[in-house]
């Protein structure tokens, strides 16, 4: 009767003759050789920190080296990255300085008024140059106050002093 060991747990098993012959009885039982098929790693969702599994062709395809559990977790990390300048049709900023004065994390209230209502508020160039995006030169107005900064000067004047 010929005695084979496991390759996973060592375990002597008994195998028909005409299976060894075949190349067969490598493994004890199914979840021996289940636990054969299993050669990738478990790794770490980069975004929530769940433990998942990846096999070797999905750890070697990834280009920045980051797992995630699900989709929603890979878009919210996305989502993040993938701004301003790091996504793929960025145009310079032109229309994206409302986005970068709400990232900056400055209170958004009026500069002259002090209104608070998100609705109505609009973000002013200081130096009317609508391609400047530099945080420095952006500053929330409300649109009342944004009309009047456009047609008096000397209220723009009274932006820089407010800011300083």
């Amino acid at each position: 009767m010929p005695q084979v060991k496991c390759k996973i747990c060592k375990k002597e098993f008994y195998i028909k003759p005409s299976h060894q012959k075949r190349g067969w009885g490598k493994y004890c039982s199914v979840s021996c050789r289940t636990k054969s098929q299993f050669k990738g790693k478990t790794v770490k969702c980069f975004k929530c920190g769940k433990k998942i599994y990846r096999s070797l062709a999905q750890l070697s395809r990834s280009k920045s080296s980051k797992f995630f559990c699900s989709k929603s977790c890979q878009t919210y990390w996305r989502n993040k990255y993938f701004i301003e300048e790091k996504h793929a049709n960025w145009q310079n900023g032109i229309r994206a300085y409302r986005n970068i004065l709400e990232r900056s994390g400055r209170s958004p209230f009026c500069a002259l008024c002090k209104a608070k209502d998100k609705r109505i508020l609009t973000v002013h160039h200081k130096d009317h140059n609508r391609n400047n995006n530099k945080l420095s030169n952006l500053v929330w107005l409300c649109l009342n106050c944004h009309y009047l900064v456009h047609h008096y000067k000397n209220l723009d004047k009274k932006i820089g002093e407010a800011l300083v």
